[in-house]
């Protein structure tokens, strides 16, 4: 699916940040597509071989009818800008047989992935901020509401409030394990989104709800969350600029510096490589780590 035609443009330097490693071997960048509208979330279509891209278009609560969802190819060439309409500020995007679940605001979107078509919304009352989307193995889907401190669950077609509670610390990126929700927190932020204490990753227990650290260190404003294949997690910082590799035991270590706005990445470990939505510079970035 990935080859040697994709040609390495470029490397980013690395910042040492207190109580985290920095890697030695950088990720080589492999190709940028630009021309979006501040993109916040990636994921791959292995099924039709597509990177599908959201775009916020405005303002991150807008209810404007801007936002939109784009298709990528796997070598970065942008298939159909506007392959979905008729969203307000689309943020995280998750995948499950042949649907496409994306968070808009205060509402959830399924979008048939055979012709790009809105097929059903559903309202999450009293949200504010929908954030992230991941769909258990099951097909239950969990959204993450940054602003309320919620994670909402859409299952057999109803969407409602699972879990309200301030120990979520701003949850942001989101991966419903088997036997538990992994969620990447911001940490509390101020009125510039900056945080006096960085975040970090937490596990929720399914059945009991049960809210754990991961790690005893802070680790950043944290994003998009993904499996790095080897019973760890990658990580974005967006409000710092960074990718992270976080262990099983909560380790945290610096893989990469980037630009603030490092959003909602997607990660195919099978080929070591990651795409990354650069919201504020209206790119995506695919890097090969090494």
């Amino acid at each position: 699916m990935f080859d040697l035609r994709w040609m390495i443009l470029g490397v980013f330097p690395l910042v040492l940040l207190a109580g985290v490693s920095v890697a030695t071997a950088q990720p080589k960048l492999i190709w940028e597509a630009d021309g979006f509208d501040s993109p916040e979330s990636v994921v791959l279509d292995a099924n039709v071989g597509v990177f599908y891209v959201s775009n916020i278009n405005g303002g991150p609560t807008d209810v404007d009818g801007n936002g939109y969802i784009a298709k990528l190819s796997l070598d970065g060439d942008v298939l159909e800008k506007d392959w979905v309409r008729g969203l307000d500020a689309p943020k995280g995007l998750a995948l499950h047989n042949g649907k496409l679940y994306a968070a808009d605001i205060t509402k959830v979107a399924v979008i048939d992935t055979e012709n790009g078509k809105i097929l059903q919304t559903h309202e999450a009352p009293g949200s504010s901020f929908l954030n992230d989307v991941s769909v258990h193995e099951d097909g239950r889907v969990f959204v993450s509401d940054m602003m309320e401190n919620q994670i909402w669950l859409l299952e057999d077609g109803q969407l409602s409030l699972w879990l309200d509670n301030d120990e979520l610390e701003n949850p942001n990126g989101l991966f419903a394990q088997d036997s538990r929700l992994i969620v990447a927190s911001w940490g509390v932020p101020k009125e510039d989104f900056s945080t006096d204490v960085p975040g970090t990753l937490k596990t929720v227990d399914y059945k009991s709800k049960k809210i754990q650290r991961l790690g005893d260190k802070p680790v950043g404003n944290l994003d998009g969350l993904e499996p790095d294949g080897k019973g760890g997690f990658l990580v974005t910082d967006w409000f710092n600029g960074g990718l992270y590799q976080i262990t099983a035991d909560g380790d945290a270590e610096l893989l990469m510096d980037l630009n603030k706005g490092s959003a909602d990445l997607e990660a195919i470990a099978a080929e070591s490589l990651v795409v990354i939505p650069m919201m504020l510079d209206n790119k995506v970035a695919a890097y090969k780590l090494q």
